[in-house]
This record gives C-alpha cells, structure tokens and sequence, in this order.
C-alpha cells in the first residue's frame, strides 16, 4: 500500500504530469529539453525528474555531461494504469 501512495503522491503533480506526457511522445529528452518543453527552469524540473525516477516511473542514462530520461520499461503496473488515464 505504501508503494501505491508514493506512486500517487508522484503523480499528483501538473508538472510531473507534463514530463510525463512529454516523454511518451518523444520518448526520451535531457533535462534542457524536458525544462523547455514544460516552460519551467531546470533545477525545478530536476527535481521533478528525481520525484519521477525514485518511484520508477522514469530511468535516467547518464552520456557525458547529459542526463536524458524515458518512461521505465516495464512501467510498474500501478503507474502504468494511472498514466493511460492521462
């Protein structure tokens, strides 16, 4: 049950949401890209990203000096009931 009320409390979010969305339709972004796309700055959208990643929603490759992210694969099953409700 604990597990459910992180993943909800993660996606109780309209930013969060908005990443989310992002990302299933350009399926992976670095950090600038998702802040540009969401319009907010990118210490804010980190922090978001790490919301996202800690309930593994997202995963997170490191290349360089970039950090890109995509949608988990497989998505949790919770997560990914709520996300196709979006």
């Amino acid at each position: 049950m604990r597990d459910l009320e992180k993943i909800l409390r993660a996606l109780a979010n309209r930013r969060r949401l908005a990443i989310i969305k992002y990302l299933e339709k350009h399926r992976e972004a670095s950090v600038g890209e998702i802040a540009g796309a969401i319009k907010l700055s990118f210490k804010s959208t980190s922090k978001h990203l790490v919301i996202l990643t800690t309930v593994d929603i997202l995963e997170k490759e490191q290349r360089n000096l970039q950090v890109y992210y995509r949608l988990a694969n497989p998505l949790p099953a919770p997560s990914r009931s709520i996300i196709n409700l979006i």
